[in-house]
């Protein structure tokens, strides 16, 4: 008897349910009876159902079910729905195709982020309050670098980059320090291997 490969079995509209819902799929749609035709679909959805129990919180869970039901039967079903009956075009309308952000970025490394921090501060005529705020954002220029580089970036190069995207002089005061490289940076997770034995040299080692 040769062997019954998946690959020449019908397809399966939808996967993820197996190959069992889909057969009961197909035997409902040859009921004859309307009544027994709408009592074996309701079981099937609660068959559905007991195969993603962690959705059950969702509020449209049932309304997907018996969506997936239709899908699968190729919308040829002809049952007494819940709800109203979905339509083939709809569902397989492929999406608008999402437009890729074209800004011109100065820096990529620091991200558009930045540049737009860096106009509403520039935006501030009190000098004396902008000044933190210019820090902070140098400060935010200063992680994302390290993220890049892991090595120690000095100071300078941070608040020339600062003044270059700010495209104006900036003044900081002579004494202004940014943060630490190391408070900027989380340090790398220690993996402890708690199963690894450990070296007893007065165990004697088989």
């Amino acid at each position: 008897m040769p062997f019954d490969y998946n690959t020449k079995r019908k397809k399966l509209e939808l996967p993820e349910y197996g190959r069992n819902v889909q057969s009961m799929v197909d035997h409902i749609m040859g009921i004859e009876n309307m009544e027994e035709r709408n009592k074996a679909a309701r079981t099937l959805i609660n068959v559905m159902g007991n195969l993603n129990p962690h959705l059950r919180d969702q509020a449209d869970f049932k309304h997907k079910l018996w969506d997936h039901l239709q899908i699968m039967s190729n919308f040829q079903l002809d049952i007494d729905s819940p709800y109203e009956k979905p339509k083939a075009e709809e569902l397989r309308e492929k999406p608008n195709r999402v437009s890729y952000p074209s800004n011109n970025i100065k820096a990529r490394h620091y991200g558009m982020v930045v540049e737009i921090l860096l106009r509403e501060a520039l935006k501030m005529e009190d000098a004396e309050r902008r000044k933190p705020v210019m820090k902070n954002i140098a400060n935010h220029m200063k992680k994302l670098y390290l993220t890049w580089n892991r090595e120690q970036v000095n100071d300078e190069v941070i608040l020339n980059d600062l003044k270059i995207l700010a495209g104006q002089e900036v003044e900081f005061p002579q004494d202004m320090k940014l943060a630490e490289s190391r408070d900027l940076v989380a340090p790398k997770p220690v993996i402890i291997n708690r199963n690894k034995k450990q070296f007893n040299p007065k165990k004697k080692q088989r």
